[in-house]
């Protein structure tokens, strides 16, 4: 599997693919490379282990190895490329981006959150449209902070809560919930969000 994370957010890409790699990875600098070392990075195996587990960084930067990725998509080994950016007119990309065995996901920095577009995703759980809340959240979440995305939804329960609403506090109650998981879980903060926004649309 070849995994290619892009995007501004250095950090968070960065711990998302040690996360998936686990200890004892390699780490290869792609400026380093040749065209004749993609067979051995590649498609070579370890004294220890046929698949093996390796980060590069910045390969879309050395062309003449860049070009030659689609050449490789039968790897068994679990990959990593890390990317601050990516060309999606290449020829590269376009190939690569058919390809089910090549995985690409952004990493942006968090902008600010749209109130009113938060308030349409609470509103639509809690009209009990628990799928499409999920879906219009999924299309904010790499450019959204989600703690703040939280704190929105908790004020907009309490102010049901204050008009007496009678789901509010069953609401308030799984907010309160998700924020502690937020804090003791290592689950990413977007998939609880929406777990909750699912429970929110059940009550």
């Amino acid at each position: 599997m070849i995994r290619i994370f892009y995007g501004n957010d250095r950090v968070k890409a960065k711990e998302m693919a040690l996360r998936l790699l686990g200890d004892g990875h390699e780490v290869i600098e792609a400026e380093n490379l040749t065209r004749g070392d993609l067979d051995s990075v590649f498609l070579g195996t370890s004294l220890f282990s046929e698949s093996r587990k390796i980060l590069i960084k910045s390969l879309s930067e050395n062309k003449e190895c860049w070009e030659a990725l689609p050449n490789y998509l039968n790897t068994t080994h679990d990959i990593v490329i890390l990317e601050t950016s990516i060309d999606k007119r290449s020829a590269t990309y376009k190939s690569l981006s058919k390809e089910k065995s090549v995985e690409f996901k952004e990493f942006k920095l968090a902008e600010a959150v749209d109130k009113n577009l938060v308030f349409d995703i609470f509103e639509t759980a809690y009209r009990r449209n628990g799928v499409k809340a999920v879906k219009m959240c999924e299309n904010i979440e790499t450019t959204n902070d989600p703690f703040m995305f939280i704190g929105l939804m908790v004020s907009q329960a309490f102010k049901k809560l204050e008009l007496g609403e009678r789901k509010a506090a069953a609401v308030v109650k799984i907010l309160g919930d998700l924020d502690t998981a937020t804090k003791t879980t290592p689950i990413d903060a977007w998939t609880l969000i929406k777990a909750a926004l699912l429970k929110i649309a059940n009550i």
